[in-house]
């Protein structure tokens, strides 16, 4: 935490009628508003970058507007995770717009695994497929590549994960913000990337930089889809990626999409405001659900050619999936736990994890590495194994590049993909043992004890007294919160207990609590952490870390804490 000089920060706020808080907020983050706080506070659409500086882009809408004009078949080829569907999504709706002969596929995560096959790039072309467009993936296919130029297929690969020493230079044509050039955004999920391409597209079909009318309202309606890929990625919301969450956002709430509205609605999120949080954990999980579980091939028809009553099908089929992906969820996590304790993966000796198992669900292994890391603070890889065959998902933490490090593991890889925080990969069971130790040995040498300890990071100390309403609702403004971009976490001194704490929820996990200082009273909610009840009912008084949040219950509107940790007296 920063001690912010307060003249400046009082300046600031002054000028530009923000509350202190959020003024002194931004200047520990180092986000200088200059002259025109707006381009932070409120980024206009016009703000995005034009899609001519994306490399590819342009020559990948000419090929397409080609394609389109000589009636040539094209299939969209996406991946199974929300970013991949979303994608597709956004590419499909702008060539029906153009009247293509337009269709897509998503590969099976179990049976095929990620990204361009040449099994399926072969049926695909015997079926008729003249053009490949490939959304976030392909970077890699560099075999796949060459086998479609040698068959007349016409590949266009538009991805943004990290390209390995070798790109696919027999692709017709490469869409990717730092191969063949510096695109301003190098942050771009493949949404984003599809978004992009799309808005070019419109430009070549309409023969102008300014996009017809059709067309432009295709490409607003295509910012909620945007939206989800880039929120659910975990790609950084700082620059050009907060325009299109944010703005995507704004119209998620009334949309006029089937395949999101149906998705809402299952969600119980229908009329409410929709948030980062509500994406990230509402909405992405049933979308991954599918993939996880079965084939995503149905959440992308709901998101493309669905009429409102089989969209409404198909959300009903992905709560299901999800439901299912939960309790497997939970199964997994807790074999893995008892195997990291057991073997000592947990101890400062080891500042990485791989766990291999026969039978693990491999759509659900990424979610559970996810766990891990939040548990235990280290590079997680988790492996499926199945027929001496395995399949593996990796998360990473920060200070550790788990792309570089899969490629200094490589001669124990079949094949590896990815980028810095989550990774995919595919091993032969016999080469598990060796990769382990040398995965383990990376992250010993990359990691220090120091990386391996949670943090809070706070980002100002407050009083109550500075909690009011239009000061947490501004603090909001600064969203959509996510990576590089976190949610606003405070802390305060010693405040007391106003009334008996209490065990709330289901099973009675969570803690709610009213505290006061200096006349001010404000009500909290501390998750998961009713085991702190018995130490607050006795020391009456701590300091907590929170995160401030607006509570609108039955037409009141308040503003409370949100608490991520206690300390108490010694």
């Amino acid at each position: 935490m920063i001690s912010p000089p307060w003249d400046r920060c009082r300046e600031a706020a002054t000028r530009w009628n923000l509350p202190p808080l959020v003024a002194q907020l931004l200047y520990n983050r180092g986000i200088d508003l200059g002259d025109n706080p707006q381009e932070f506070l409120a980024p206009r659409m016009s703000d995005l970058h034009a899609p001519d500086l994306l490399p590819g882009a342009r020559q990948a809408a000419a090929l397409l507007a080609a394609a389109v004009r000589s009636g040539k078949r094209i299939v969209i080829y996406g991946d199974y995770d929300v970013d991949g569907m979303t994608a597709v999504a956004i590419l499909w709706r702008i060539l029906r717009e153009a009247k293509a002969d337009v269709g897509f596929y998503v590969p099976h995560r179990l049976e095929e695994g990620y990204g361009l096959n040449l099994e399926a790039v072969g049926k695909l072309a015997d079926e008729g497929a003249q053009v490949l467009v490939s959304v976030d993936c392909g970077i890699t296919a560099v075999e796949v590549a060459r086998h479609a130029a040698e068959t007349n297929l016409e590949l266009i690969i538009t991805d943004h994960h990290a390209p390995q020493d070798r790109i696919p230079e027999a692709a017709a044509c490469i869409v990717h913000p730092t191969v063949g050039g510096e695109y301003p955004n190098p942050h771009l999920c493949g949404a984003g990337v599809a978004f992009k391409l799309a808005w070019a597209l419109a430009q070549e079909l309409s023969g102008s930089e300014k996009v017809g009318a059709a067309y432009k309202e295709l490409l607003v309606e295509a910012l909620p889809l945007a939206a989800l890929g880039t929120i659910a990625d975990v790609v950084s919301l700082t620059g050009e990626n907060r325009i299109i969450a944010r703005h995507g956002l704004l119209r998620l709430k009334n949309t006029q999409h089937l395949g999101l509205r149906a998705l809402i609605d299952s969600a119980g999120l229908t009329g409410q405001r929709i948030g980062g949080y509500e994406v990230g954990f509402r909405l992405a999980p049933r979308l991954n659900a599918t993939g996880r579980m079965g084939h995503a091939l149905l959440a992308v028809e709901m998101l493309t050619r669905a009429d409102a009553d089989r969209a409404q099908e198909i959300a009903l089929y992905l709560e299901e999936h999800n439901r299912a992906r939960q309790a497997k969820e939970r199964q997994i996590v807790k074999q893995a736990c008892e195997m990291v304790e057991a073997r000592g993966m947990h101890t400062d000796a080891c500042r990485g994890i791989v766990l291999a198992c026969e039978g693990w669900h491999a759509g659900v292994i990424g979610i559970v590495a996810s766990r891990l890391v939040d548990r235990y603070h280290r590079p997680t890889v988790m492996i499926s194994t199945e027929n001496g065959q395995g399949q593996g998902s990796a998360r990473s933490v920060r200070h550790f590049q788990m792309h570089d490090a899969l490629a200094a593991c490589s001669e124990h890889l079949v094949t590896f993909g990815g980028h810095a925080m989550a990774a995919g990969l595919k091993i032969r069971s016999q080469d598990v043992e060796a990769f382990t130790e040398a995965f383990i040995e990376q992250a010993n040498n990359t990691l220090t004890a120091a990386d391996l300890r949670p943090k809070l990071r706070i980002d100002a100390e407050v009083a109550l007294a500075e909690l009011e309403v239009p000061t947490v609702g501004a603090l909001d403004q600064l969203g959509p919160f996510g990576m590089d971009n976190p949610r606003p976490r405070l802390c305060t001194d010693w405040i007391d207990l106003a009334r008996e704490p209490r065990c709330v929820g289901k099973g009675g996990d969570h803690l709610q609590a009213t505290f006061t200082q200096n006349g001010t009273t404000i009500r909290s909610i501390a998750f998961r952490q009713a085991e702190a009840a018995e130490d607050l009912k006795q020391h009456r008084r701590c300091k907590v870390a929170f995160e401030p949040i607006i509570n609108e219950y039955q037409g009141r509107t308040s503003a409370e804490m949100q608490i991520v940790d206690f300390r108490f007296p010694e």
